[in-house]
């Protein structure tokens, strides 16, 4: 954060007693969207608040108000927090659908600049479509993989088929076109984006199935998520070639992508 290394959590845009978090989040029912907020902007606001209307009207029943959710934002980050990680939590509230909206801010953070090293793990999300917390699987792997000197867990279905990292989209380069996993996965916002601005931009984008056996034909790959995007060095055992000018180019087309105001 530009003002400060604070953290704020608010419950419906009002600052909250610990009984109230644990009423609302003990559950684990719910889902969330994250984002990097700079200049009290946002890439892809649109897509965060879409995400998080189509999740509560599949999960709850109801439309969520991207309005209001904009409002508990900005009460969030009051006056004073310029830059900084945030994350929308939408949490059951009773038994009858109700729920409580749950802001979290903390300091903002960026992706890692380094290549990556992944480890495959046999695992798929279920429900991968919807983004939420409480994920065993997904979080057991990513600290597993972590105690083994991994930056990700790669998550494959049967026959190796790649889905997604653990929190991670993945893509890969084969030398003319960009190809992203067609498996069960969570479609992260930056993905989206960026498969908007490879539409009209120098590199045709795809999707279809990827599998393990397939990664050492590859020219270049790559992970994004909130924080941005970063190229991949390895898989397993198997190295994987770092594409400079693929990785310069997807950088200018994130960068040219606009910000939104909250």
């Amino acid at each position: 954060m530009s003002a400060s290394a604070m953290s704020r959590v608010e419950i419906d845009g009002r600052s909250t007693t610990v009984e109230r978090l644990h009423a609302v989040a003990v559950g684990g029912y719910g889902h969330f969207t994250a984002m990097q907020v700079r200049g009290r902007r946002v890439r892809g606001l649109a897509d965060h608040l879409h995400r998080l209307d189509a999740a509560n009207r599949e999960l709850f029943g109801s439309p969520l108000d991207g309005n209001l959710i904009r409002r508990y934002i900005r009460h969030a980050l009051a006056d004073d927090v310029i830059d900084a990680s945030v994350r929308v939590h939408v949490f059951a509230a009773d038994e009858v659908g109700a729920v409580a909206v749950l802001v979290t801010v903390r300091p903002p953070g960026d992706m890692p600049p380094a290549p990556q090293a992944l480890r495959s793990v046999p695992y798929l999300r279920s429900v991968a479509h919807i983004k939420r917390v409480g994920d065993f699987g997904q979080a057991h792997y990513r600290r597993r993989v972590a105690r083994e000197g991994f930056d990700e867990a790669l998550l494959t279905g049967p026959d190796g088929l790649i889905a997604e990292g653990a929190i991670t989209n993945v893509g890969f380069f084969d030398g003319t076109s960009l190809l992203w996993p067609d498996a069960p996965v969570l479609e992260g916002i930056t993905m989206r984006l960026l498969e908007r601005a490879l539409a009209a931009g120098p590199l045709p984008s795809r999707r279809g199935p990827v599998h393990l056996s397939d990664v050492g034909s590859f020219r270049a790959m790559f992970v994004t998520n909130s924080r941005g995007i970063a190229p991949v060095r390895l898989i397993d055992d198997v190295p994987i070639p770092i594409d400079t000018a693929l990785t310069a180019t997807l950088g200018r087309l994130y960068e040219s992508i606009a910000w939104d105001p909250i």
